[in-house]
């Protein structure tokens, strides 16, 4: 009896419910197109990865968000890295210069192709790298300096 005179008093508020305007994200995840959506839904798929650092994974995930969006430079880096922790180092200069031509001034993308040639025995092209770096982001250039000093 409690429920029915519960339901009762709550029916008129029904409309109202329905009319209501659906909040922000949902209306921003409307507008997205299905590849958008998608491949961000790759790449958050892949970060999990990354962090979980299962690299098969990760490689798989953001392979398929820069196939679902290729001017993703976000996701481009982020399979350079993957590569790169999978010693795929030719791959990964693939994926970071392609982060690279998408943005060209993208200072997580330089550190890592750096890193990358200091792993390849390429530390002059490493030292390029960081001279490019530098004026972008002092902090992520020390990194990248921190591991040429320690190449042999």
């Amino acid at each position: 009896m409690k429920t029915i005179a519960l339901l009762l008093a709550l029916a008129p508020l029904a409309p109202a419910v329905a009319r209501a305007d659906p909040s922000s994200p949902a209306v921003e995840q409307r507008r997205q197109s299905p590849a958008e959506a998608s491949a961000q839904s790759e790449y958050t798929r892949g970060v999990r990865a990354r962090v979980a650092q299962d690299w098969a994974t990760a490689i798989t995930a953001f392979g398929r968000a820069v196939g679902l969006r290729p001017d993703f430079p976000e996701a481009w880096n982020e399979l350079g890295f993957a590569l790169r922790n999978q010693g795929r180092y030719a791959d990964a200069l693939d994926a970071y210069d392609r982060a690279l031509a998408l943005r060209p001034d993208f200072p997580e993308a330089l550190e890592y192709l750096g890193e990358a040639y200091v792993k390849m025995g390429r530390v002059d092209d490493a030292r390029r790298v960081l001279e490019r770096l530098k004026p972008l982001d002092t902090a992520r250039a020390a990194e990248l300096a921190e591991e040429i000093a320690k190449a042999p």
